[in-house]
């Protein structure tokens, strides 16, 4: 009996262990499968995006657009002088589009006009990105839009909404007074959103109203918005559901958002304003490019560490030690470059700045000379020409740099990974032929 006990702990020892050790095991496997679903369901596509293309009756030649600063008899003889000499020198081409109220003399700043320029760009991106992946405006569950000087009454997106007809329960922001880093800062706050709410779409839309921002006072630093800013737009579908890895382009690899408003130059750089008459208008100062590179040091100093390979690390490290400015070879990170085309000095001196030369730079001097400066859009213009060039291949790494005021420099890195069809109808494909061209750097009227 003695024996036969011995044996009958022995056996319950042995299937205890057992029954422990498979406990342990299959915690594991559980422990191990919940982080990949949660590592796996933290990753951001990017499905597809449309660019709006406006159309052809909408454009302004540098021409027309002095021929109106002469007509509307707003502007006296020395402001005039001044616009035609900076539309001669912007590197924006005939092509470049205005919304039909900027067309009247004088141009009609009303609101209702407003709202019809805004509903004709998202109106018509949306349609264009939602029916040509077949997605049903119910399904989107996160909406965020960005303009920054026309913020109405419903809000953007709840124009959105009506239009289209989104649930009761999707998350809705309206973003505004963000300037032209908004696209990028767009895409962050939805990002936020995705990494809480899971297995959902995101729609984010950027855009920038030109109907009711005309400046027609005599400040020249107001005076230039006149001339740069274009009409635009651009909608992106974004998602964390892991089946849309199979159909997206890009995944999101990094989001590096700089803010230097707590310093004054900073910060009064770009400010809409009354000027001395009390005509409101946005200045742009003479301190603008410095702020910009400034910002840009600032957010690289964090996004450098993040992409770029281990020897550019050292090399930096070395030449920070020795005290000596070193710039990094960021084309050894990124195959492309989409630069705010904020105008020619803006893509001038980034190109300084990060060393790059005038290849690096073509999608965004293309896009400022055929769109304009669309604001928050413009860095997907830039994408879409890359892509409509067949340059995005499988693997690749680009960067979006965002400017705008603040100040602020927002960066987003993204990886494509689908082969992509360049042959596939975007905003450049009726003309991708004719480009890259040559941008007199005065143009002729």
């Amino acid at each position: 009996m003695e024996l036969m006990g011995d044996a009958s702990l022995t056996n319950l020892f042995i299937i205890t262990e057992y029954l422990t050790n498979l406990h342990f095991v299959a915690a594991t496997i559980l422990l191990l499968a919940i982080l990949y679903i949660c590592l796996r369901s933290n990753q951001i596509y990017l499905i597809d995006f449309s660019c709006y293309l406006p159309p052809d009756h909408l454009r302004v030649p540098v021409s027309t657009l002095i021929e109106h600063f002469q007509c509307c008899n707003v502007f006296d003889q020395d402001s005039i002088d001044f616009q035609v000499k900076v539309c001669e020198r912007s590197s924006i081409g005939s092509e470049a589009c205005m919304p039909a109220a900027m067309h009247q003399i004088p141009p009609d700043p009303a609101l209702n006009l407003a709202q019809e320029e805004t509903q004709m760009v998202l109106f018509t991106i949306i349609k264009e990105l939602l029916s040509k992946h077949h997605i049903n405006p119910k399904s989107i569950d996160i909406l965020v839009s960005n303009c920054s000087l026309f913020c109405p009454t419903p809000s953007i997106t709840s124009i959105v909404i009506n239009k289209f007809g989104f649930r009761s329960n999707i998350k809705s922001v309206s973003l505004s007074g963000m300037g032209c880093s908004a696209g990028i800062l767009s895409i962050s706050l939805a990002k936020d959103l995705l990494k809480v709410h899971k297995n959902s779409l995101a729609l984010v839309l950027s855009m920038e109203a030109v109907t009711p921002n005309g400046y027609t006072g005599k400040a020249k630093s107001m005076l230039l918005t006149n001339t740069l800013f274009r009409m635009g737009g651009a909608a992106v579908l974004l998602s964390n559901k892991r089946e849309d890895k199979l159909r997206a382009k890009y995944k999101l690899e990094h989001l590096v958002r700089t803010h230097l408003g707590s310093d004054d130059q900073s910060y009064s750089s770009v400010v809409q304003e009354p000027d001395c008459e009390g005509h409101v208008g946005v200045a742009l100062s003479r301190a603008l490019l410095r702020v910009a590179g400034n910002a840009l040091r600032a957010n690289i100093s964090e996004l450098g560490p993040k992409v770029l390979p281990y020897s550019e690390q050292a090399r930096y490290l070395w030449s920070s030690f020795r005290k000596r400015v070193y710039v990094p070879a960021f084309k050894k990170a990124f195959k492309h470059f989409c630069i705010h085309a904020g105008g020619r000095a803006v893509i001038d001196a980034v190109e300084e700045n990060l060393k790059l030369n005038k290849d690096d730079g073509e999608a965004s001097r293309m896009t400022l000379y055929r769109f304009g400066n669309t604001s928050s859009s413009s860095v997907w213009y830039e994408l879409c020409y890359l892509e409509a060039k067949g340059r995005v291949k499988k693997g690749d790494r680009i960067w979006q740099i965002g400017f705008g005021s603040g100040f602020k420099c927002n960066s987003a890195v993204w990886k494509c990974i689908s082969n992509l069809e360049p042959d596939m109808e975007n905003a450049w494909s009726d003309r991708i032929h004719l480009y890259p061209m040559e941008v007199p750097y005065v143009f002729d009227h």
